[in-house]
């Protein structure tokens, strides 16, 4: 008998729901298509629960290009690896509705995050386009790092760290900015100890990377190599050391699914390179895991000169590690490293390239994160990436 004329509903729903869940997250969206039954059976708890304990599924990798000129000229886009697929999302799914006259963008653990010309944060389940507007900060700022994470009761809340604050018209180096951790069920915002002294030349996310890992929030100097974490239910920040492997340009700190890993560009004798390390979180000290094969580094960069390399990012989660290049006339080319968490062995591999048309844009915010199987279904019934 042909597949044709199978009849699926003999399988039962369990044993069709088992099946469906082994395909890329991508072949999801479109399996959700083909008929009711399959619409149903996609859309239930038991479905949503054999996702979120399968390890056939990776997070994703997303990539917003901003235009500060003509809001249009926005676009985002969502990377599968599981299916090693682009897929280009309407602006509005990660973008704030213009009225909002949101700022800076940030997406982290499952949440994408704007700061705004009111003082306030915008915030919003990625994909759900539900945004939700918090109380005015206490001590306004702008580009802080932010991570969102569950508390020992199970609620969700989201710190924010560093930044900078402008008064008339320039930066004030000398307010370092109380850590201010906001509740969403008390839509309050309680005050900690600032970022230590020794971030204050550079204490905004275009100097700092951060990773949340084991109850602590990283912080990280990309050019700096200091690193400090707070201890998120103790509030109290660790003492400052100093993370710099040897070669070392500039790095970024990335929460892994077992491990921290410092991804950076090294300078050699052999040339450059891009370096990952194990970074063990009680003593700092660090083990090469991997080196990027110098071909694929290439393809990501052309041209001369030291400073070639200088639009190089890091971002991670899980057991993924991508490595892109944040130039335009590049097309923002990428390529990912997977560490094997049995083994700790590494794969590199080039991404595809984004899908065409890709607009020229004044700023470009990348993070990883898995996406609730609900919010997933939006974009299929938009039709994105059929």
């Amino acid at each position: 008998m042909s597949d044709s004329h199978l009849d699926w509903t003999l399988l039962g729903s369990d044993l069709t729901a088992l099946i469906l869940s082994h395909l890329p997250i991508a072949s999801i969206i479109r399996a959700s298509a083909v008929c009711k039954l399959w619409r149903s059976i996609i859309s239930t708890p038991f479905f949503s629960n054999l996702l979120s304990t399968s390890a056939h599924h990776h997070p994703w990798f997303f990539l917003l290009g901003q235009s500060n000129i003509l809001l249009k000229n926005n676009q985002s886009f969502a990377f599968d690896p599981d299916s090693n697929l682009w897929l280009p999302l309407p602006p509005s799914f990660l973008f704030p509705p213009p009225h909002y006259h949101h700022h800076s963008l940030i997406g982290s653990n499952g949440l994408v995050l704007s700061t705004t010309s009111s003082s306030r944060f915008l915030f919003s389940p990625i994909l759900s386009k539900s945004w939700h507007l918090t109380s005015p900060l206490r001590f306004p700022r702008s580009n802080p790092l932010v991570g969102v994470f569950s508390d020992g009761s199970g609620s969700t809340k989201f710190i924010v760290v560093g930044g900078v604050r402008f008064i008339g018209g320039l930066v004030d180096i000398e307010d370092r900015l109380d850590v201010e951790i906001y509740t969403p069920n008390l839509d309050a915002w309680e005050l900690c100890p600032p970022l230590p002294v020794d971030f204050r030349s550079g204490n905004s996310s275009q100097w700092l990377c951060s990773a949340l890992y084991k109850g602590k929030f990283y912080v990280f100097g990309i050019y700096s190599c200091f690193i400090s974490a707070f201890h998120l239910t103790k509030h109290f920040w660790t003492e400052v050391q100093t993370l710099r492997p040897p070669g070392v340009s500039f790095s970024f700190l990335i929460a892994c699914r077992d491990q921290l890993v410092l991804a950076g560009l090294c300078n050699s004798p052999r040339g450059p390179s891009v370096n990952l390390w194990r970074v063990d979180e009680e003593t700092m000290e660090f083990s090469e895991i991997a080196i990027m094969p110098q071909d694929l580094l290439y393809k990501l960069f052309d041209g001369y000169g030291d400073d070639k390399f200088a639009s190089l990012k890091c971002v991670g989660l899980g057991n993924l590690i991508y490595v892109f290049n944040e130039e335009y006339h590049k097309s923002y080319p990428a390529c990912v490293c997977e560490i094997n968490s049995g083994t700790g062995k590494c794969s590199w591999r080039r991404i595809p390239h984004l899908p065409k048309p890709v607009n020229q844009f004044h700023k470009v915010i990348s993070f990883c994160s898995t996406i609730p199987l609900g919010n997933i279904l939006r974009i299929g019934e938009e039709e994105i990436g059929a």
